[in-house]
């Protein structure tokens, strides 16, 4: 009864299988997909601790400023050799490699840029091993009790 109903309709031997390829087609597809959003997840992650760190390696470095210089003439300068040691050292403790690590110094404010590689997790099926994440921070000194130097 099975067999004429299928010569009937036209499903035949020619079929066989068919369903096995869209079934593997369907599971390559959702590991991807689940790959873009695991991975994703640790590149929000990633991207969101290369910007704190920067931030604070740049606060670290705006706090270099000449106390002596401060204290005679008012005028907040900040000291471009400690700012650059202070938040390449700062960086360094906590990983980055010091190609990876920009800092500038420049009239009243220190901006410090960081790049860092991740390696993926399930992206490595899809022959996507690592990325790279960067983020940037500037900050200025603060002094006294009414907040940021002019």
């Amino acid at each position: 009864m099975i067999r004429r109903l299928r010569a009937r309709v036209g499903v035949g031997r020619a079929e066989s299988g068919a369903i096995s390829a869209m079934i593997i087609t369907m599971l390559l597809m959702l590991f991807v997909l689940a790959g873009l959003v695991v991975d994703g997840g640790f590149a929000l992650n990633a991207r969101e601790k290369v910007y704190d760190d920067a931030e604070q390696a740049a606060r670290a470095a705006a706090n270099q400023i000449d106390i002596e210089h401060l204290r005679a003439t008012g005028e907040v300068v900040i000291m471009q050799a400690a700012a650059v040691q202070r938040a390449e050292q700062y960086m360094s403790e906590r990983g980055y490699a010091p190609g990876r690590v920009n800092v500038d110094v420049g009239a009243g404010e220190v901006t410090v840029w960081a790049e860092r590689t991740v390696d993926t997790s399930l992206l490595q099926l899809i022959m996507i091993d690592e990325y790279n994440v960067e983020g940037q921070a500037t900050s200025r000194p603060a002094v006294g009790i009414t907040g940021e130097a002019p």
